[in-house]
């Protein structure tokens, strides 16, 4: 189990990288995460969702997505609840003292998962979340040391040097544990160095000697992790692009999903801005795309609140495009209608009015994979859904997308500038991603997935070099 000194140390990345490196030496590996917080989210071939983190490092273990590697999966709706998912399903929504209460209870279902991963595998890596170190969530924990001593797991430290403070990290994480937790750690490793490694020795000498754990080596800045799906928000900092499309993104506050936007943000001929709370709407903007949201009535009052409802008015009429996924396509209809008081009270409220449709939200949750055809185009595209909701009205007759079912999926406005669709992914498919691109002048050359495969082995071979992969094998527990 890979457990880290806090949030963002690149546990997740880290664990990609070894689900490659181990699958690359022939073992059948899997990933495991008993407890995830994310609204970046992946429909499984089991029918359900697991954060996208875990579908990352499946992808680097080779392996199918299981609803069994991430049994428990918190999607936040508010600043102090959430929606949560346990083995790929919905299984109501809590305040996180409620949770707290809860959680301990979730334990059988969570090693219930890890057993049926194990069962199909020579290795499995687990991820851990947030840090052992928070010893005030320890009682009932399901996601660190309370899974690893439920799992008799050993545990390797991440810890990451870009942040600073390292040595402290480490050495305040080994002397707040229980001995017996302590005991559990086999090493550690520092990760994200810039520079010559070599001038960290000393240093991990010091947390040697200071916690007895095995250092297990210095990772170097991986420059292309950046090109890799991001597990939250957090990753929604900074554009990307110089290209001469301009794809305007308001970061909305319960943005969900938003690995839609990776495979644009490689396009060398496409600009992609992401806007801030806080910012207007650039006017130079050719497409503003409204992405998913976990809580569509609260982001829609949100987008008001920024102002953003009167720069995508003034967009509209400069003859700019708009393209809304999931919860965004449900922002730009009429009306959004929340009669079971799903996202909160019970009510109608307006929506952006650029589609004429309408959205009821319903308690059933739509996780599945899409495949068909873009309408207007007529290039294949394959994708997931993973929403609350049903739209329906004139727009939806002329849809966007044609799928292999034979039902129809989203609406186009009747001056052609407004689009919607339920269907997540869709920029991963290349053939898809090029035609939308030509419509606007851009000429594709980006084979997504197969950059993205290239980078997990580029990153396999960089763990390879730095890291004592033979010490992290030893470790690893036989069952």
């Amino acid at each position: 189990m890979v457990q880290g000194t806090g949030s963002n140390v690149g546990k997740s990345l880290i664990v990609a990288g070894l689900c490659r490196l181990f699958s690359n030496r022939g073992l059948s590996v899997r990933p495991f995460k008993p407890q995830n917080m994310s609204n970046n989210a992946a429909v499984t071939d089991d029918g359900g969702e697991i954060g996208r983190a875990q579908a990352l490092q499946a992808m680097g273990c080779r392996v199918p997505l299981s609803v069994h590697m991430n049994p428990v999966l918190l999607k936040p709706e508010t600043e102090t609840g959430a929606q949560v998912i346990v083995q790929g399903k919905r299984f109501g929504t809590m305040k996180a003292r409620e949770y707290g209460r809860q959680k301990e209870t979730l334990l059988p279902k969570v090693l219930e998962s890890f057993e049926i991963t194990a069962s199909k595998a020579d290795l499995v890596i687990v991820e851990g979340a947030g840090s052992p170190a928070e010893i005030n969530l320890r009682a009932g924990d399901i996601a660190n040391m309370g899974f690893a001593e439920a799992a008799g797991l050993p545990v390797i430290l991440c810890a990451d040097i870009d942040r600073g403070g390292v040595i402290a990290s480490v050495v305040g994480t080994h002397a707040v544990l229980e001995a017996n937790e302590q005991q559990r750690i086999k090493g550690f490793f520092v990760n994200r160095f810039r520079g010559d490694p070599s001038l960290f020795d000393n240093g991990m000498r010091e947390i040697v000697a200071r916690t007895g754990w095995q250092g297990l080596g210095v990772v170097p800045w991986f420059a292309d992790a950046g090109k890799l799906p991001a597990e939250d928000a957090l990753g929604l900092e900074d554009g990307f692009g110089k290209g001469g499309l301009k794809i305007v993104v308001p970061v909305i506050s319960r943005i969900a999903n938003f690995d839609d936007l990776d495979p644009l943000r490689l396009e060398p001929g496409v600009t992609l801005e992401l806007v801030q709370p806080g910012e207007a709407l650039p006017g130079d903007a050719d497409i503003v795309l409204l992405p998913g949201s976990k809580s569509t009535v609260g982001d829609l009052a949100f987008f008001r609140n920024q102002g953003w409802d009167l720069d995508l008015r003034a967009h509209h009429r400069r003859g700019g495009h708009i393209l809304g996924v999931c919860g965004g396509y449900q922002m730009l209809g009429k009306t959004i209608s929340d009669p079971e008081g799903i996202e909160g009270g019970p009510g109608t409220v307006d929506g952006l009015g650029y589609l004429n449709v309408d959205t009821v939200l319903t308690p059933e949750k739509s996780t599945v994979f899409a495949e068909g055809v873009h309408e207007a185009s007529g290039a294949p595209f394959s994708g997931y859904e993973i929403h609350i909701g049903r739209t329906t009205g004139p727009d939806c007759d002329r849809p966007m997308m044609q799928l292999k079912d034979g039902h129809s999926d989203g609406a186009i406005s009747e001056d052609g500038l407004v689009s919607g669709t339920y269907v997540h992914g869709l920029f991963t498919s290349d053939t898809f991603r090029s035609a939308f691109l030509k419509s606007f002048g851009v000429v594709s050359a980006l084979s997504y997935d197969r950059d993205i495969d290239r980078i997990l082995d580029d990153l396999a071979e960089h763990l390879e070099k730095v890291l004592d992969i033979g010490a992290i094998f030893a470790v690893a527990k036989a069952r």
